[in-house]
């Protein structure tokens, strides 16, 4: 029987009640590659959960699109945006069986997506790739194997975690603008908190592609 990603997430984000699981600042990383980002830009930031990270990039002036698989979620992120007076297409997906569209943002951007399991992830990258257009980039942050060391967020299962190997990889037909491992302590909501081990990627998609 395959695993249930709407509920398992949906029951998360409802046992938080009104607080916001992972918080509602943006992602460290991402708020680093503000410089990145520019009015007009037109950006999907994928399995966005409560939507601090899609609310702080149309914050930017960026045309955002995220796609979320709980309901539950799409509520109180619709609801952090209206409170911060901006806008976002929110769209209810399965980002392992999802129609991606081709070629069609700026920038798209994973934070902490790392549910897939390897055979589910060159499905789920292989989307977000696709998505771009060419010359546009791609964003990621997620946790490294050592962070099942301090067990302050993320999968469980070694596999599901990136190297700098794997994502060189995953990403030797791009350019390769920042690929980092690194270690900190990071405080996002109640599910995120205390030292991590993570690494960050930007790629740009080839022009000819």
């Amino acid at each position: 029987m395959s695993f249930d990603h709407e509920a398992f997430w949906s029951a998360r984000y409802r046992n938080a009640g009104d607080n916001f699981l992972f918080g509602t600042a943006p992602n460290r990383f991402l708020a680093a590659q503000a410089e990145r980002f520019g009015a007009g830009m037109s950006v999907l930031s994928v399995a966005d959960g409560e939507g601090r990270n899609a609310v702080w990039l149309a914050e930017q002036g960026c045309r955002v699109t995220a796609t979320e698989i709980s309901p539950v979620a799409l509520e109180k992120a619709a609801r952090l945006a209206r409170s911060r007076y901006v806008s976002v297409d929110w769209v209810e997906a399965d980002i392992l069986n999802w129609d991606w569209p081709q070629g069609v943002y700026d920038a798209v951007v994973g934070i902490f997506i790392q549910f897939a399991t390897p055979d589910e992830r060159s499905r789920q990258i292989g989307g977000m790739k696709q998505a771009v257009r060419p010359g546009g980039l791609l964003l990621l942050q997620g946790y490294t194997p050592k962070q099942l060391e301090y067990r302050t967020g993320g999968p469980s299962a070694v596999e599901n975690l990136y190297t700098d190997s794997l994502l060189r990889e995953l990403f030797d037909d791009w350019e390769i603008l920042l690929l980092r491992e690194h270690e900190d302590s990071i405080e996002e909501g109640t599910a995120h908190v205390g030292r991590s081990a993570l690494i960050d990627l930007v790629a740009r998609k080839p022009t000819g592609k």
